[in-house]
């Protein structure tokens, strides 16, 4: 039974990363990430919307939601939630994300894009 359980749950992992959904890899580091942060300022704030929205608040907030800011319809109307699984597919690559949304910057690392995700849920709150 622990040999069926363990197949399926690296079928799952597999199936996964092949469809372009690595699963998370845990909590991240917020110290990094904060230092990596600084790459999206070029755009965004916490506190204040720029080219992008702001970030203070952004765990758990609908996409789109911020009243102040003019997204693309494809971010307005999408209907997803800020969660560390759509963060991470959201950072990984936007475009596949959400066709169509104004945002082009990524992060190839898994690693960076969980220490950017734990520093918005530590420290964006």
């Amino acid at each position: 039974m622990k040999i069926a359980c363990a197949l399926t749950a690296a079928a799952v992992v597999l199936t996964a990363i092949v469809l372009g959904h690595a699963p998370a890899l845990g909590a991240g580091d917020a110290s990094h990430g904060e230092e990596l942060y600084q790459g999206c300022q070029d755009c965004h704030s916490l506190d204040t919307n720029d080219i992008g929205p702001k970030h203070r608040g952004v765990f758990g907030r609908k996409a789109g939601s911020v009243p102040d800011y003019s997204y693309s319809p494809a971010v307005k109307n999408s209907g997803i939630t800020w969660t560390d699984d759509t963060l991470d597919r959201w950072l990984t690559d936007p475009q596949k994300f959400l066709p169509g949304s104004r945002m082009f910057y990524h992060l190839d690392s898994a690693k960076d894009r969980a220490d950017v995700i734990e520093y918005l849920k530590q420290r964006a709150k």
